[in-house]
Parts: C-alpha cells; sequence; structure tokens
C-alpha cells in the first residue's frame, strides 16, 4: 500500500533529521529488541494469528532483522501502522523499521527523507469486483463506487487510470484493509482496488472467494519493501544486507533446515561467506559472523517465506511471477556477498 503525496514532508524530514541523530543500532541493543511497523492486518503479509502471534510474508523481514542483530526473532515489537500513520510512525522514532506493504517511489525516498533497503515483492494495482456484477474488465467500472484506503498512491493511480479511460467513478474513503473489506462486503462500494497482492489476501479471507472476481488490468509498476530513515547509513545496511541475505540464499540453496550444516565450511566462497565461516561480513555491520545464518535459519530463506505464506498452496495462492529468482525469469537479484 502506498501514499498521498500531500504529507508535510518538510516537517517529516525534521523529524527524521532528529530521529536519526543517534545510531539505530545502538538503540535497538539498548532497548533490547527492534520496534518494526507493520500493516494492521493483511493475512499472508502481517496479521495476529488466534494467539496474538504476528506472522506473514512481511512480519518475516522483521523477525530475520531482529535475528540477524539479536539471535533471536522474537526480540521485535510489532507496531500496526496504517497508511496515514507509517510515515509518521517511522520518522519520529516510533519504529526503526517499516516493513509493510509499502511501495518505492520518487517523492518517498526523496522529499520525505526515507531509505528503501530493497524491493520484497514487484507489484502492481488492480480491482476487484463482485462476480455477480458480470463485470470482465475495469473498463467497464464506468460510474462505479471505489473503495480506496486514504493515504496510499492508490488514489492518484485510480484518478490517472479513470481520467485517462474517460470515465468516471465515486471514491468510497476507508482507514484500513479491515474497514476496506467491511464496506466492500456490505456494498458500500462496487469495487475495491489496492495492490494486487492485497486484493488476493483479502479475497482469501472471505467465506466465498470464488464470488469475488479479481479483473485482469494492472494499472502500476508497485515495488514493495522495508524502509528506514535518512541519516543512519549504518542501520539501512543491516536491513538492505538482511533483505539480500534471505534472497541470495534461496539463489544459493540456503535453506532454514541446512543452514547450520553448510556453515561448518563448503566449497563454495559465497556461502561461506553469507554463513560467516569465511570474511569479516559480520564485523563490517557491527554484528555477529552468523548474523545472517541467524535470520536464515529463523525464518528461512526468500522462497521459504513465500511459499509458506502467500504462495499457490496458500489460501492467498500467488504464483511467483516477477518474484521468482533472476535465473528462474523473475526479477529477484541480490548483490554479491564479498
Amino acid at each position: 500500500m502506498k501514499k498521498s503525496v500531500f504529507l508535510g514532508a518538510a516537517a517529516l524530514a525534521g523529524l527524521a533529521a532528529g530521529a536519526a541523530s543517534a545510531a539505530t543500532l545502538d538503540d535497538v541493543k539498548a532497548r533490547g529488541n527492534l520496534n518494526c511497523g507493520v500493516t494492521t492486518g493483511l493475512v499472508g503479509f502481517a496479521a495476529p494469528d488466534a494467539d496474538g502471534e504476528w506472522e506473514g510474508f512481511d512480519v518475516a523481514v522483521c523477525r530475520a532483522v531482529a535475528a540477524a542483530i539479536f539471535g533471536d526473532p522474537n526480540a521485535v515489537e510489532f507496531v500496526p501502522t496504517t497508511g496515514e500513520t507509517r510515515f509518521t510512525a517511522l520518522s519520529s522514532g516510533e519504529i526503526d523499521l517499516l516493513a509493510r506493504n509499502t511501495t518505492w517511489t520518487f517523492s518517498r525516498d526523496v522529499d520525505l527523507k526515507f531509505e528503501f533497503v530493497g524491493v520484497n515483492y514487484y507489484d502492481g494495482q488492480g480491482f476487484m469486483v463482485p462476480r455477480e456484477l458480470g463485470v470482465s474488465s475495469a473498463s467497464e467500472l464506468d460510474g462505479a463506487t471505489v473503495c480506496i484506503q486514504t493515504g496510499t498512491t492508490t488514489e492518484l493511480n485510480l484518478a490517472d487510470y479513470f481520467r485517462v479511460n474517460d470515465i468516471s467513478y465515486e471514491p468510497v474513503p476507508i482507514q484500513t484493509n479491515a474497514e476496506a473489506q467491511q464496506q466492500y462486503l456490505a456494498g458500500a462500494c462496487d469495487v475495491y482496488t489496492t495492490d494486487a497482492s492485497g486484493l488476493a489476501a483479502t479475497r482469501a479471507t472471505f467465506e466465498d472467494p470464488s464470488a469475488h472476481v479479481i479483473l485482469p488490468e494492472i494499472i502500476s509498476k508497485e515495488p514493495l519493501g522495508p524502509l528506514v530513515r535518512h541519516g543512519d547509513n549504518d542501520w539501512g545496511d543491516i536491513a538492505r544486507w538482511t533483505l539480500n541475505a534471505l534472497i541470495a540464499a534461496e539463489e544459493l540453496g540456503v535453506t532454514s533446515e541446512n543452514a547450520e550444516e553448510l556453515s561448518a565450511g563448503t566449497d563454495n566462497p559465497e556461502i561461506n561467506r553469507l554463513l560467516g565461516s569465511e570474511g569479516e561480513l559480520g564485523a563490517m555491520l557491527g554484528l555477529e559472523p552468523t548474523w545472517a545464518k541467524d535470520a536464515i535459519i529463523a525464518v528461512g530463506n526468500y522462497g521459504e517465506i513465500f511459499e509458506e505464506n502467500i504462495g499457490e498452496s496458500t489460501p492467498i495462492g500467488l504464483a511467483r511471477g516477477l518474484n521468482a529468482q533472476w535465473t528462474e525469469g523473475g526479477l529477484l537479484y541480490a548483490p554479491p556477498f564479498r
């Protein structure tokens, strides 16, 4: 999910400068846990289970970073954020890392003074409608009421799409995915629009998912990823390279099951550097040599995380698509560990 570009950028930048004045890693270590911002609830990506434990694709990023720092994936406090509150929470220092479905855009990177540390899901904005409407294309939505989360780039994408196609719509503003689901199922809007992954996750929670259709049109590029504040490059490096470790591990065949064994040493020097049996990569980050191994053992490599939380065998049912490794025709590509 994304944002309106009209968020007091100067005020947020001022907050960010103050919040990043101290080394974030030192603060996190002194506190004893990572404060990680997540969505208010999106099944498969970030949501509490029946016991109140947070789980999901984005949650795994938080737990991986905590494991890299502390050797403990549970050393993390999850802070639910909405589309409108997430950036203030990060700028003010309430959270150390924002790991929820947030799109990397120019204005967020440059104007709002945030640092995206990579992409963990390549997405695009889509539309969901009740099957009974008989709609097969977004071009047939003239005059529709559309549920849309405020404080997101979906607002501008939606306006642009309907303008270019010379069709009209009536927005129905909502704050959270839970509210969107409630309003949509109650018939307050004909259409729900958000990232296609979010639509799939939402539909999977419906009593009869087959009664709802995700239309074929994808109207935007939405590279989703975790972000930190500008001004603390050392902290950004930890978040960035933890994500890269999960991606590289899948490419290299390192899993949660074999990482311990492989850490004793292999014939592949990149695996050895990744897992800490060669080189000083951990020390360069201010972490233990086993930082990446600990993260991988805690949550799995990227492929394991994907399949467990949102893959084709789950109710979300997402194919890898663009999120396959570069060696498999996708866009996932981690820089070398050397």
